[in-house]
């Protein structure tokens, strides 16, 4: 059932993404949208990001919105699953939308795998976070089906906003 529902979340994302351009992937329909930007002070590409969210919580882009859901992919996967070493900070962060695409099949490929590789009842054993949690394995997936939903719901959106907005 997991593995069901984490592929038919991330198919309706990756349906999102068909064509996506970089126009649209950078394209921020309000002023001051969080977005990925190369940081003036070294060179490398990030992407805007606070704990605890403002409130309210800032307008996102489609890029900023795929890069959070594809980099987290990446993260969930090396914490619960791999090496545990790999931070925020030291991911590769994509800029153009056909890199960051790749980024999120990346991820995606990792935790079906992961997925894959447990039996039933390993599915309840702990996991690390990357904040430290532990968290039963089945709950990593849940998060990123999640997310999938979430964050595919919104870049559809965005989607639609940016084709019927006449003035760009």
């Amino acid at each position: 059932m997991v593995r069901t529902m984490l592929d038919e979340a991330y198919s309706r994302l990756r349906g999102r993404l068909e064509d996506l351009t970089d126009a649209e992937f950078f394209w921020q329909p309000v002023p001051d949208c969080w977005t990925i930007y190369q940081d003036p002070q070294n060179g490398r590409w990030t992407y805007h990001y606070a704990i605890p969210d403002p409130v309210p919580a800032p307008v996102t882009t489609i890029g900023w919105q795929l890069v959070h859901v594809a980099s987290c992919k990446v993260m969930y996967h090396e914490w619960a699953f791999g090496a545990a070493k790999l931070t925020f900070p030291e991911l590769e962060i994509p800029h153009t939308a056909t890199a960051a695409i790749s980024l999120l099949e990346h991820g995606q490929k990792l935790l079906r795998a992961d997925l894959h590789s447990l039996s039933e009842s390993q599915l309840d054993e702990p996991r690390r976070t990357n904040w430290g949690e532990l968290w039963p394995a089945w709950r990593i997936f849940w998060a990123m089906l999640d997310h999938d939903a979430l964050h595919g719901g919104a870049i559809g959106h965005l989607r639609d906003l940016y084709r019927w907005t006449p003035a760009r």
